[in-house]
C-alpha cells in the first residue's frame, strides 16, 4: 500500500508514482476533541490559511483534478466576480504572511516550490496556491439565505458542485434530514453574524476511506454510519470569513485525512 504522508520538495511526484493515499501525520492538536455541535469557535485571522506535512502531495492532486476535471471542481454564476476578486486579493494576501510563499512579480512561490502565475482565472489560481477548498456565499437583496455564488472545489466529501451552485443553504443541504427550519435559521444567523478581521471556525469528522475527491449526487446521498469506522479519519477544518467589500463569506475547507494505524503504531 503506498502512502504519501511528509511530503516536501517539487510538487508532482505523487502522482507519477502512483500514490494515491494522501495523509496528514496527524490532526492539528485543536482537532483532537470533538466539541458539542456547532462547535463554532473564535479565530485569529492570522490563523486562517495552513500549510502542513501534506501540502506538495495534495497541490499534486488538487492540479491534477483542475487539469483533467476543471468543470466538476469549479463553478460560479455570472454575479459572483466581484466576490471573487475580493476573495483572490485576500487569499494572496494571507498567504504571504505563511512560511515558504514568496511573493516575486505577478508571481507565487510555493512551498513545494512551484510558481504560481497570479494572472490567471480567480478561483483556478487560488486552486494552486493553497490546500483550503474556497466557497463564497453572498446574500442577495431580497433573500433571507446564502447562496453558493462560487467555488474551488477539489476535495468535496459526499456532495456535488455543480448540483449546488447558485442555490441557498437550506437547498443545498436538502438530503440531510437533521437540517431541518430550525438549524436553517440558526445557519443564517450564525452567516449574517460573521463580522470582518473576526472569522469563525469549527470542524467535522468521519470515516470515508483515503481519496480525497470524493463527490456524490443527492440522489446517492445516505447519512454518515458511524459503526462503519475503517482505516481512515477524514477531518474538515471549516473557517467563515467577512469580506469587507462585497459583504461575501468565504467558506474555506482544509481537509486531514490520518491513517489510524501510522497513529497506532507510532504512540
Amino acid at each position: 500500500m503506498n502512502t504519501t504522508r511528509h511530503v516536501t520538495g517539487q510538487g508532482g511526484f505523487a502522482n507519477r508514482f502512483g500514490m494515491s493515499e494522501i495523509c496528514q501525520k496527524d490532526l492539528p492538536e485543536e482537532m483532537h476533541v470533538m466539541r458539542a455541535l456547532p462547535g463554532i469557535q473564535p479565530l485569529e485571522m492570522s490563523d486562517w490559511l495552513r500549510v502542513d506535512d501534506a501540502y506538495a502531495a495534495q497541490m499534486c492532486e488538487r492540479i491534477r483534478l483542475m487539469g483533467a476535471q476543471r468543470d466538476d471542481v469549479r463553478a460560479a454564476i455570472d454575479s459572483s466576480e466581484p466576490a471573487v476578486d475580493e476573495a483572490f486579493e485576500a487569499i494572496v494576501a494571507q498567504v504571504q504572511t505563511l512560511e515558504g510563499f514568496t511573493r516575486v512579480g505577478d508571481h507565487m512561490f510555493c512551498p513545494d516550490g512551484r510558481s504560481v502565475d497570479l494572472n490567471g482565472e480567480p478561483l483556478i489560481v487560488i486552486g494552486h496556491l493553497i490546500q483550503e477548498d474556497i466557497c463564497i456565499l453572498e446574500r442577495p437583496d431580497g433573500l433571507d439565505e446564502h447562496i453558493l455564488s462560487a467555488a474551488i472545489l477539489c476535495f468535496p466529501a459526499h456532495w456535488t458542485l455543480s448540483e449546488k451552485i447558485g442555490k441557498p443553504m437550506g437547498r443545498i443541504h436538502q438530503p440531510v434530514d437533521e437540517y431541518d427550519e430550525n438549524i436553517r435559521r440558526r445557519v443564517q444567523r450564525l452567516f449574517d453574524g460573521v463580522q470582518v478581521g473576526r472569522p469563525l471556525w469549527r470542524f467535522n469528522r468521519a470515516y470515508s476511506g483515503a481519496t480525497l475527491y470524493q463527490p456524490r449526487l443527492e440522489k446517492d446521498y445516505s447519512e454518515y454510519d458511524p459503526s462503519k469506522v475503517n482505516d481512515f479519519l477524514r477531518s474538515e477544518r471549516q473557517v467563515l470569513v467577512r469580506l469587507p467589500n462585497s459583504k461575501a463569506v468565504i467558506f474555506s475547507i482544509h481537509t486531514y485525512v490520518i491513517d489510524q494505524r501510522e497513529i497506532g503504531e507510532s504512540s
